[in-house]
């Protein structure tokens, strides 16, 4: 799999502990403005397919039973909007905490192309329902060649 710093959200980064509701987490990507690809506007792996990945590198905690749900959004301005207001792109099903294990994959998805529309600024949101978190920590990525490969009992 091939990583770029400047493709990262999350490199084992906290969650946010702070209370339940949607929270940015991580490092934004600056897509450069609405000529980031001057051939096809809003493209953001430039012709190429790109794949988010989530993962889990610390398991998720809480003092109840906490569910937490990862968007991929977009916004005008680096502080990504977390009242509703930005442009969501992706978004995974709200999960229980006890799934949310070291080592758990959340998500890798293929970007949606173009629609909706990329705004400037792309990252994650982190959504906690029912009661915050104490503890969890995320890797979040952009790739263009995702780790595809899964280990399989014997089926003698």
């Amino acid at each position: 799999m091939i990583l770029d710093e400047r493709s990262e959200f999350a490199d084992a980064t906290a969650l946010s502990t702070a209370g339940t509701g949607r929270a940015l987490f991580g490092d934004v990507i600056d897509l450069g403005g609405a000529a980031f690809n001057p051939v096809v506007p809003g493209d953001v792996g430039q012709g190429r397919d790109l794949y988010l990945v989530i993962s889990i590198d610390t398991a998720v905690t809480s003092g109840a039973a906490a569910s937490v749900s990862f968007e991929l959004s977009s916004d005008a301005q680096a502080a990504i909007a977390t009242d509703g207001t930005a442009t969501l792109h992706y978004s995974t099903a709200a999960i229980p905490k006890a799934t949310l294990v070291a080592g758990y994959v959340v998500a890798v998805v293929a970007l949606p192309w173009q629609n909706p529309a990329y705004e400037r600024f792309l990252g994650i949101v982190q959504n906690v329902v029912t009661t915050a978190l104490t503890a969890g920590k995320v890797n979040a990525f952009l790739t263009t060649e995702p780790a595809k490969w899964s280990s399989y009992p014997d089926a003698i």
